[in-house]
């Protein structure tokens, strides 16, 4: 097991402290529920036998508070366990997040949504049966059966070995029932359901482009084969699980006949009386349903351990070299509107030997508006991403004079604002969309700022900013959507604006046009504004220009 999966266990399970009272009363809610059977057993028997009253007030006391006592520590097991277990949980989640957010987004290019929404959420939630379904029952049935086979030794040395005989074979049974039935659907359930989510999520986002070119039946296919796999895996779940239990009822039997033999023949000297007959042969009964949990506890623990595989897989441990990390003191960025001043700027992906970006120099400064051109993988997207700092570079970046590695990125980005080819729309409306980039902003502020790119009779025309946008930003058109992403960066008030091919997703006899009213909109004296394209930008547009060559 790798140091960084058993750090994900570890923080699986709650303190020490926390989790110590929740075994115990596990082990005194079990062990009221075998005492219950013993001292019941023997006190039908006695009573058959009909005493005087008085023997039998002390069986009837112990009765009446062994059934209490399971119901009340099973209640208490239960609350204590699960509130400790949510409380690991969430510490978990949030520490997996903080894993996250450092590599977000360029750290995670080769991770697919499914995985990553599997992990951050079905994952994430199967590592509270740790604590719940693995530990607790392990150590309850430990701790109840090695107590029951020295209890029952201390009245019969034979029945307590039959009683430990049956424990072990009918345990070992079962265990070997599902190493061979139930492993290999318990470690394959996790990833079936990250394929199955991605793969859902992928039909459901592009079903228009998929039935455009008649790949709709074959992804359809695949989603379908994925839920059968699914249902195979979690149905031989279920065959393992509903085997187990047959051979715990079988087992029990034949622990009580086994019992039942070789203690009988003490009945006659007078070694045991015949209400402890009867309540040696009965105990096996109990206690077998307390080991009944192992089983389940083993596979527990594999899809556990499956679960935080996949959990050290999809999240890094660490920050790969290629992105930035926070320093320990950052610096602050001066008053006023900054300058960027690029010199031998060179940048590469995660994972990637080669640079994307090579020896680029570049100043930007409040007024201009330049437009870096160049053929695809020529590195555009790259300087984007280096400049609001997703991409750690070599060479010279400055802000304001400040060179940005002494920075917190968080604060680069407050100043340097990225507006994507394809900016991301939430399933909200208008109102919220444009919120989150200034959430104190004013109705009147956010009709003007869609007034100034352009969307106020749109805006008015849907019905104002309470009108949703659809999951994506499915009821906009692809200008349109570029329009709320600018609008958004104006409310943030970056003195630095990137405009990442804004017009990809336009018509070509629109381009020009959205691109002249995004640049008015967004121009100024205190904006630079710095626009990434494929295609030719007219020179009226801009203060200047770049061209990028291919990296080599």
């Amino acid at each position: 097991m790798t140091a960084d999966r058993r750090a994900v266990l570890r923080a699986s399970v709650p303190p020490l402290r926390a989790f110590l009272p929740a075994l115990a009363l596990g082990v005194l809610a079990s062990g009221s529920a075998v005492a219950l059977l013993a001292t019941s057993a023997w006190l039908i028997a006695r009573s058959a036998e009909q005493p005087p009253i008085l023997f039998l007030g002390f069986a009837i006391v112990g009765v009446r508070a062994f059934a209490l006592g399971r119901a009340v520590f099973r209640y208490l097991e239960r609350l204590g366990g699960h509130d400790g277990a949510f409380r690991a949980l969430a510490g978990l989640r949030v520490s997996v997040f903080r894993r996250l957010l450092p590599v977000a987004p360029d750290g995670l290019q080769g991770t697919r949504r499914g995985d990553l929404l599997t992990a951050l959420v079905r994952d994430v939630d199967a590592l509270q049966d740790l604590p719940l379904r693995v530990l607790q029952p392990l150590v309850t049935a430990l701790t109840v059966a090695g107590l029951a086979v020295v209890g029952v030794a201390w009245v019969a040395p034979a029945a307590g070995l039959a009683l430990a005989v049956g424990i072990v074979l009918t345990a070992a049974s079962a265990a070997l029932v599902l190493r061979l039935v139930s492993r290999r659907a318990d470690e394959r359930i996790a990833p079936l359901r990250a394929a199955l989510t991605d793969a859902v999520l992928e039909y459901v986002a592009r079903w228009e482009t998929l039935r455009a070119f008649g790949a709709d039946a074959a992804h359809r296919a695949r989603v379908i084969d994925l839920d059968g796999q699914l249902r195979r895996a979690e149905t031989r779940q279920a065959a393992a699980a509903g085997s187990v239990a047959a051979l715990f009822t079988l087992g029990s039997g034949l622990t009580l006949l086994a019992t039942l033999f070789v203690t009988q023949p003490s009945l006659a000297p007078g070694a045991i009386t015949g209400p402890q007959l009867v309540m040696l042969v009965l105990v096996p009964l109990a206690v077998l349903e307390v080991v009944a949990a192992l089983p389940g506890a083993l596979s527990a623990w594999w899809r556990v351990r499956a679960s935080a595989e996949r959990i050290t897989a999809v999240v890094p441990a660490a920050v790969p070299a290629e992105l930035p990390v926070r320093p320990a003191r950052p610096a602050a960025v001066p008053s006023g509107a900054p300058v960027i001043r690029l010199r031998g700027l060179s940048a590469r992906w995660p994972g990637e030997a080669t640079a994307a970006l090579s020896g680029l120099d570049l100043d930007l400064a409040p007024g201009d508006r330049i437009v870096v051109e160049g053929s695809s993988g020529a590195g555009k997207t790259t300087l984007a991403h280096v400049l609001v700092r997703f991409l750690d570079h070599e060479g010279s970046y400055t802000l304001g004079g400040v060179d940005v590695r002494t920075l917190d990125p968080d604060e680069v980005r407050r100043h340097v604002v990225l507006c994507e080819q394809s900016p991301h729309l939430f399933d909200e409306s208008i109102r919220q969309n444009l919120l989150f980039a200034h959430d104190a902003a004013t109705d009147d502020e956010l009709l003007g700022v869609l007034e100034r790119v352009g969307l106020g009779d749109w805006c008015r025309a849907r019905g104002g900013l309470d009108a949703p946008v659809g999951e994506r930003g499915r009821l906009v058109s692809g200008g349109e959507a570029q329009r709320i992403a600018v609008a958004r960066a104006l409310l943030a008030d970056a003195p630095v604006l990137i405009l990442d091919e804004p017009t990809a997703n336009v018509d070509p006899d629109r381009a020009e046009s959205l691109l002249a009213e995004l640049l008015g909109a967004a121009a100024g004296p205190e904006r630079a504004v710095l626009v990434i394209s494929h295609t030719p930008v007219a020179d009226a547009l801009v203060t200047g220009r770049h061209r990028l060559a291919a990296a080599r």
